[in-house]
């Protein structure tokens, strides 16, 4: 018998781009083969004659021998219609083919096949939310794999779900194939990623007692509204969705509502597939009080009785799920002071629905006393061991405490050098009264190169870097060295400091440095030139050692060497020194504080600091507080003698919802123990030099020029006028910025205040190192004498005689000094001057603004904008100031 069977091919023509998804399903039967009808017993099939022979054509990249294995068709053996249907059904579930077909020639079969193609490449296009590197990992066919319809279905639903995993459930994925010779295909996935599918409405039914808005606030999800245009939570996320059902039920369970529960949640996709309307069904019940509140402990050390009074809550008070919480994890620490590390504090609920009264039993089960068998300290690849070991309150051997293991990772936060997931694990000992203390560390970068840029009215451009190893050696030691460029300034300094030395708790450290500076004043033009030059070398050496836990006392010992100059072209009279008197400074052209500043001292000086911190954390802490007092004795030898007190505290305090506020203030006052000082024309001058003075403004008060609160010296020159009838020459004292000079003196006694709260922002800004905060800083400088300010009218060109007798002199001008006049002759502007002391009081500098703190790819970044509310005249504002640094 001569039979052909023949099936219908998968893909008859693979044409360029053709649609996969248009493609006919392939049938599992023989062309001509029919279904059998139903019947109680299956029909016998008898064999219709045996194999001579088989012939395989068709092959490309598979050999004859591997085609007939996928068959259980074999030369000598019977075949029937079903072994033939069988045959071509066995070849198709291979997915290596893309038509087959039996030919049966009186038993001598040929197998004809066309085997599936090649994958050339996978091209994806239309992405645009999201890059290859997301999209690929979901792609499971590869290049040089051979192609399949299930494959590319697979894939495709794997990049439809990493779509609505994003919020786009209106995205749709389009594969194509592209045929090429040799029996290879490109694979385009031709994307339409549609636009992020928002929560358009949350409903909320069955609600009574509290309105849906006040519901809505309660949830993670929002409803997208143009307002929350930066919102990452109106997008649609059925994980949130869980959640917030979460956030509703402790909602009503802190509001006594105990019988509440969420009857079903549902989310529909809009038709147009661009919104979700979410409804919430909800119960919520009676509400109940708290009943009878008390403790029971079976452990000795605890009583019960003294526990109970100091419950927060009270019978007849609405019940609040949240301090049920809060109570048994207050009772589980109070029970780990005593050293019951595993102590089971367990709430036993006694519900009355008559009286809608909640009865709460705390039980506290015995447990065995607990005592540290070992501390390990995991991940420290370059800290060494016992650079983290030493910061642990708790040694083996010790009595647990739970307070203490608080402690302790408080103090290895502190240092900095790992990441704030850090925590230690308590884990069962060998025996049942033993506990291990397991610390799990991750390393971060404790290297720091920082750059600093801005833009004062005062110095121009400001330049500072500086670089910094917190963890040199992995040891714990700190080393530093920073280097500041301006018009204002320039300076070097290296430091180093050990904080264990010779492994004890004692630190020491020192720094040397060599700072110049370079004080500014404005002339004509908003041109500037140099009043004063100070260079100082110098070092200091430290000392630390604790009193306390919480107390530290520090010991520092300081030599400097100053030099203070000015210009003598610009401010000597007789500068070349051909007078009786050599070269003189010339308060005209200095003014006497400038002129009182000037010469070479030596400053030796000891000082010490009385610390107290209970801070979480000393690099950013979220609660506790510091107090430190410091003195600073001038006069063990030496040429200046004076004792500067300051005193700094900070107060934060965290307010819920990831909000911190802070408080800090700090104040300081220099007393001299010289005698009273004389200028060169014997008259008294502050016994505080300008250089040993206290200064403020920006950077430690914001929304003020650099130096730009306190006591100054500004000169203003007077413009001239000539009348054009009668000659006389007027000179007006200018009001313009580029009229005048400006010199900051400082104070002897200065105070700052602060008041900032840290805005917690979403998981998404949080991840990007986001820190917004809004500041108020109020402080004032003051407490110098008088300097002594200078009126001066100007001069005069007096021009007497005719011809070759005439003579030219220089006389000072007549009039007032308000407004100086020259009669006849020419006046010499620009000579003529009037000072104003400003800016001596106490009176309170206030300055509210914003700013942002960023972990940006470039480094830490922070942003301040701040406005000047109140100042007195004299005072230098400033607007914006940034600085930007980086990691190593």
């Amino acid at each position: 018998m001569n039979s052909s069977l023949r099936q219908r091919p998968v893909v008859a023509a693979l044409l360029a781009t053709t649609m996969i998804a248009g493609l006919p399903a392939v049938p599992a039967m023989a062309q001509d083969a029919a279904a059998p009808a139903a019947s109680v017993a299956a029909p016998v099939i008898a064999p219709q004659g045996t194999v001579r022979a088989i012939t395989v054509t068709g092959t490309q990249r598979l050999e004859p021998d591997t085609v007939l294995s996928y068959t259980k068709l074999r030369i000598g053996q019977p075949y029937s219609q079903e072994s033939l249907d069988q045959a071509l059904r066995d070849l198709y579930e291979t997915e290596l083919f893309a038509d087959v077909q039996i030919r049966n020639d009186n038993g001598a079969l040929t197998v004809e096949v066309k085997e599936n193609p090649v994958i050339n490449r996978i091209v994806l296009e239309g992405n645009k939310r999201l890059k290859e590197d997301k999209i690929r990992p979901e792609i499971k066919l590869a290049p040089r794999q051979i192609y399949t319809r299930s494959k590319v279905r697979a894939d495709v639903a794997r990049i439809v779900e990493l779509y609505r995993r994003q919020g786009r459930f209106a995205a749709t994925i389009e594969p194509k194939l592209v045929q090429l010779d040799q029996n290879r295909v490109d694979i385009v996935f031709e994307i339409s990623e549609g636009p992020k599918s928002k929560v358009r409405q949350i409903n909320i039914i069955g609600n009574d007692k509290f309105k849906d808005g006040e519901l809505r606030s309660q949830m993670v999800t929002k409803q997208s509204r143009w307002f929350r245009v930066f919102s990452s939570g109106t997008s649609y996320d059925p994980d949130r969705l869980a959640y917030d059902q979460q956030k509703l039920r402790q909602f009503y369970l802190t509001e006594g509502y105990a019988d509440f529960r969420v009857i079903s949640a549902v989310a529909e996709l809009t038709p147009d597939k661009q919104d979700f309307i979410i409804t919430y069904v909800v119960e919520e019940g009676d509400r109940y009080k708290f009943g009878d509140v008390k403790v029971e402990s079976d452990i000795r050390d605890l009583s019960g009785d003294s526990l109970t009074r100091r419950l927060p809550m009270k019978k007849g008070d609405w019940y609040n799920a949240k301090q049920v919480e809060d109570t048994v994890d207050t009772l589980s620490e109070t029970a780990g002071l005593f050293g019951y590390a595993f102590a089971d504090v367990s709430p036993d609920f006694n519900r009355d629905k008559e009286s809608l009264t909640m009865g709460i039993n705390f039980r506290i089960a015995n447990a065995p006393r607990v005592y540290v068998e070992r501390v390990d300290i995991n991940g420290n690849t370059l800290t060494q061991d016992k650079v983290v070991r030493r910061e642990f309150r708790l040694a083996e051997g010790d009595a647990f405490n739970s307070f203490l293991v608080k402690r302790s990772k408080d103090r290895i936060n502190s240092l900095g050098y790992f990441q704030e997931k850090l925590d230690i694990e308590q884990k069962p000992g060998s025996a049942p009264d033993r506990i291990v203390l397991e610390t799990n560390v991750q390393e971060k970068s404790t290297g720091e190169l920082s750059l600093s840029a801005g833009f004062s009215s005062l110095e121009r451009f400001i330049v500072s870097a500086s670089i910094t190893q917190r963890n040199f050696r992995g040891k714990g030691q700190e080393l530093r060295a920073s280097v500041n460029y301006s018009a204002y300034s320039k300076s070097v300094e290296l430091g180093f400091t050990e904080p264990y030395f010779l492994d004890k708790n004692i630190a020491i450290g020192g720094d040397i440095y060599r700072r110049d500076l370079n004080s500014f004043r404005y002339l004509n033009n908003n041109d500037r030139d140099t009043t004063y030059e100070q260079t100082t070398t110098g070092f200091q050496i430290r000392a630390g050692v604790p009193i306390t836990e919480y107390m530290s006392l520090a010991l520092r010992y300081s030599l400097n060497f100053d030099d203070v100059t000015l210009d003598k072209g610009t401010y000597y009279s007789d500068p070349d020194g051909a007078g009786p008197l050599g070269p003189q400074c010339d308060p005209l052209l200095a003014g006497r504080y400038l002129c009182d500043a000037i010469g070479k001292r030596t400053t030796s000086s000891v000082g010490y600091s009385l610390i107290y911190d209970t801070r979480d954390n000393r690099i950013r802490a979220t609660r506790g507080q510091n107090v430190t007092l410091s003195q600073d004795f001038a006069g063990l030898g030496g040429d200046v003698k004076y004792i500067r007190t300051r005193l700094s505290a900070a107060k934060f305090v965290p307010l819920g919802g990831g909000f911190i506020f802070s408080l800090t203030g700090e104040g300081g006052y220099i007393h001299s123990l010289e005698g009273d000082r004389r200028d060169a024309t014997e008259q008294l001058v502050d016994p505080i030099r300008l250089t040993d003075r206290f200064f403020l403004g920006n950077p430690q008060m914001r929304g003020f020029d650099i130096r730009g609160v306190g006591p100054r010296v500004v000169r203003r020159y007077y413009t001239t006028s000539t009348d054009a009838t009668t000659g006389v020459i007027t000179g007006v004292e200018s009001t313009e910025r580029n009229n005048r000079t400006d010199d900051a003196l400082g104070g002897r006694i200065y105070y700052l205040a602060r008041g900032e709260i840290e805005i917690p922002l979403g998981s998404g800004a949080r991840e990007m190192g986001l820190r917004p905060s809004v500041f108020v800083d109020v402080g004032a400088v003051a407490g110098l004498k008088d300097p002594g300010t200078i009126d001066f009218p100007g001069t005069c060109l007096v021009t007497t005689g005719t011809g070759s007798t005439q003579t030219s002199t220089v006389v000072r001008a007549e009039g007032t000094s308000a407004a100086p006049i020259c009669s006849s002759g020419k006046h010499n502007s620009g000579t003529g001057f009037a000072e104003k002391y400003l800016g001596d009081t106490l009176k309170p500098r206030l300055s509210v603004g914003f700013g942002v703190n960023w972990n940006s790819p470039f480094g830490p970044f922070r942003i301040d904008v701040a406005k000047a509310l109140l100042k007195e005249p004299g005072d230098d504002t400033k607007l914006i100031n940034f600085n930007v640094g980086t990691q190593f």
